[in-house]
């Protein structure tokens, strides 16, 4: 029985939390895929920064708060970054090649 939830069907076309990214053109996969890793990067260095400021309250110490930009937040952006414009750049191919073969 195929549902709407059916998981191979999300896994054929690419569909996550009931978006259908296997659908979006080159400058949408391009934009999400910004957005993306603007959004761990934020999320991440907004937490990383909480976390040091909990660190700095409960030990008395100062640490660096660059630390949160530098060695957390911007590795964690580029990572999620280059994953979500890989697997966006896949989804674009696969519908590309899809085209071609039913043209041809």
């Amino acid at each position: 029985m195929e549902s709407i939830h059916d998981l191979g069907r999300a896994r054929r076309e690419g569909v996550i939390f009931g978006i259908p990214l296997g659908d979006l053109g080159w400058f949408s996969s391009l934009l999400m895929g910004m957005a993306t890793g603007f959004a761990a990067f934020f999320l991440t260095t907004f937490v990383s920064i909480m976390a040091l400021l909990f660190y700095r309250i409960a030990s008395g110490h100062n640490p660096d708060f660059a630390i949160a930009y530098r060695d957390i937040g911007f590795p964690v952006g580029l990572v999620v970054l280059v994953a979500a414009l890989t697997y966006l750049a896949v989804l674009y191919g696969r519908r590309m090649r899809r085209r071609r073969a039913q043209r041809a």
